[in-house]
This record gives C-alpha cells, sequence and structure tokens, in this order.
C-alpha cells in the first residue's frame, strides 16, 4: 500500500482534478476524483485539502505550486547534548509483534513513521481495500495510531543500573493504545466500509465514501410547508381519479317530464288555437263550436315542433315546410298524414286531463281515429 501511494504521488497526486489555479469544486467533482484515487490506489484526499477544493482555495501542498515528493523530509530532531550519549531505540515492530490482537504491523508502523495523520475517509478506503483483497483488516489500535490519536502510556521498563551509575533516561516511544476510541469506531463502520465495491459517482453513497457530506434541503419550516403543499395536491388529484372511478359505475338518470297532467277547466279556453302548454308539455290546445281535442305538437315528416301562425291560421313546420291547417290536418309539404292527438278525460274535480302517452293518430291512406271516444271532449 506504501509503496503504490509513493508511486501514485510521484508520477501526479493531482488524479484528475485542474492544476492550480481553479475555481471552487462541488461535492460532486471532489467525489468523483475520491473515487478515482480509490481505485487506482493513490492517497485520498483529507479533509484539509477537501474543504480547500469547496472554497476554491490551494491545497495546503500547492502553496509552492509544485506536488510534495513521496516520502517529505523527516523532521530534524533536536540534538542531544554532547556529554550524554542517547540510548538506541528499537523498532516499533520489535517491540510490538506483527499480527497479534492490538498490536501493529509493520507495514502500519511504517505508516506511521512517516509523521502523515490519517483522516477518518482515508482509513475507511484501507479498510474496503483490505476486504477486496482478503487481507486482514486493521486492528483497533492500527487505526488509533494512523488517525494520530492520543494512546495510553505502556508501564515503564526498569533500567539497569551500571557501575559507573545510572545511566541517562532516554525517549521511548509510547505503545499506542489497545481500546479504540470513538472516532475510530466511527470510522471502522461507517458508511462506506458497508458499502462493497466503488459506488457510482454522483450518488451520496459516493460522496459518504469520498468523505464529503450529501448537501439535501434545508429542514425548516418553509421546505416542510412546500413538502405538506406538494402532498396535498398530490392526494387531491388521486381522491379526485378515484371519485371518477366510482361514478362511472353509477346508473345515469334521466328525469322527462310527466305523461299526464291537468291543463284546466274546458271553460278557460275558447275558440281557436291556444299555445299557452307548447313549451311545457309540447300540446296545442284547440276548441271548436262541437268539441275540445289536443294537438301533439310533433311534425309527422322527420320529429320538428312546428309553429303556430295566427295571421296564416295554420301550423307551419320550420324545417322542411310542412304546412297543417288549424286542426293539425296536412296539406302541404313532405308531411305524410295529420299531427297525432292526445288522449284526454274530465278528472274528478272537473279539469282536464291530458295522457301524451296515448295518441290518436290518421294513418296515410287508413281510417281516421280522430272521432274515437278519449281523443277529444264534447263541449
Amino acid at each position: 500500500m506504501a509503496d503504490e501511494s509513493a508511486e501514485g504521488i510521484q508520477s501526479g497526486i493531482l488524479g484528475h482534478l485542474p492544476p492550480w489555479p481553479r475555481k471552487a469544486l462541488n461535492n460532486s467533482v471532489i467525489a468523483m476524483e475520491q473515487a478515482y484515487r480509490q481505485r487506482k490506489g493513490l492517497p485520498l484526499l483529507s479533509e484539509a485539502d477537501v474543504e480547500a477544493l469547496k472554497a476554491g482555495q490551494p491545497m495546503s501542498w500547492e502553496a509552492g505550486g509544485v506536488a510534495p515528493s513521496a516520502a517529505a523530509p523527516a523532521a530534524t530532531a533536536p540534538a542531544a547534548p554532547p556529554a550524554v550519549a542517547a540510548a538506541p531505540l528499537p523498532p516499533v515492530a520489535a517491540t510490538m509483534p506483527a499480527g497479534g490482537n492490538g498490536n501493529i504491523s509493520e507495514e502500519v508502523a511504517k505508516w506511521v513513521s512517516q509523521g502523515k495523520k490519517w483522516s477518518k475517509s482515508a482509513i475507511a478506503a484501507e479498510q474496503a481495500r483490505r476486504n477486496r483483497k482478503g487481507l486482514a483488516s486493521l486492528t483497533e489500535a492500527e487505526i488509533t495510531a494512523l488517525l494520530g490519536e492520543p494512546a495510553a502510556p505502556a508501564p515503564a521498563a526498569a533500567a539497569p543500573v551500571s557501575a559507573a551509575g545510572p545511566a541517562p533516561a532516554a525517549p521511548r516511544p509510547a505503545a499506542p493504545a489497545i481500546v479504540a476510541s470513538a472516532a475510530a469506531s466511527v470510522a471502522r463502520a461507517g458508511e462506506s466500509t458497508r458499502y462493497v465495491g466503488t459506488p457510482a459517482v454522483g450518488t451520496s453513497r459516493a460522496a459518504a465514501a469520498g468523505g464529503v457530506a450529501a448537501v439535501g434541503p434545508e429542514d425548516n419550516e418553509m421546505n416542510r410547508s412546500r413538502r405538506r403543499m406538494v402532498w396535498a395536491s398530490v392526494g387531491a388529484f388521486l381522491t379526485a381519479w378515484l371519485l371518477a372511478f366510482f361514478r362511472f359505475f353509477l346508473p345515469r338518470t334521466l328525469f322527462e317530464p310527466a305523461t299526464s297532467f291537468k291543463i284546466g277547466y274546458p271553460e278557460e279556453y275558447g275558440l281557436g288555437v291556444d299555445t299557452k302548454w307548447q313549451q311545457k308539455y309540447r300540446i296545442w290546445v284547440d276548441r271548436t263550436p262541437d268539441r275540445l281535442f289536443v294537438i301533439y305538437a310533433r311534425c309527422t315528416h322527420l320529429g320538428c315542433t312546428p309553429d303556430w301562425k295566427p295571421s296564416e291560421n295554420k301550423f307551419k313546420c320550420p324545417c322542411h315546410g310542412s304546412g297543417y291547417d288549424s286542426e293539425g290536418i296536412n296539406f302541404e309539404g313532405p308531411a305524410p298524414r295529420p299531427m297525432d292527438r292526445a288522449h284526454l278525460e274530465k278528472a274528478p274535480d272537473g279539469q282536464i286531463l291530458v295522457d301524451v302517452s296515448r295518441l290518436y293518430q290518421w294513418p296515410k291512406g287508413q281510417p281516421s281515429h280522430f272521432n274515437d271516444d278519449g281523443s277529444f271532449l264534447p263541449v
């Protein structure tokens, strides 16, 4: 891992990022760069680098415009006093056996000795790489050491006393604590370690794997009211369609006017044609010197409603010009026969009771029914 990282840094630590100067980058571009570095084995961007990219500022190692080398020069330790010789320090891998639970392996010890502090996202990426490669996962002690968190000091061993006197105490590297911190536990059980494989670029999983927080709508009262309005509109739309669906199964009812009705007393009508019931019941009341009858206002040609012309003393059909005299007998136009007459009789109260469901006709070339009982009232 260390050799791959060093090779990635020497070949170009920028990866797919544009060189400085550049504009501020959004979360999707940064997540794509993190996924690219993870696939290629390059060191991931630290949290400070991510913040600098989002703010449009140069990263820490870009201040001079040159990428850092693979191995940063180690800081020069202060020289020991010439009179006192420092005791040689044993290597970290020798003091902590590799592969033991709660100890640091040689590879991790090498990374720690380089002095670079790892971020949580870099540790999560390393854990994912080890899972893919079938390698042993980082232990809690190794995660704590890579994060650079303070570790509990190890018990000091008794120094041998020489004949010349006690030797000056030499600084010893503190052993990392076996108990992991809360931050290490989060890094090991985070979103990126639970996801197997490389997340798709531009998704929330890719942003979490790259150490970039997903950006969503702010949870405030305005956004909540907008969501309520949208859901209310969807509910109203679905309710309207549901009502229309059930309305389809209801019967369609047509309310037609009554076929039997009263039109008053015979004494109320004078000689001639009375048209006051034409609009309501589609009839004319016609009185002659010896009888009273009702003409059903329907042309026998195609069913239009003729008009009464008092000046011409005739009925005239506006559709095709059929003409009828004052008693409804056709004499001109395409009408084949006279207009029908409705059944009428006197009700118990003395009024005229008309029934338009029973009509009397005079078929063409056949005997007339206009003289049948019920077709007129004698006066």
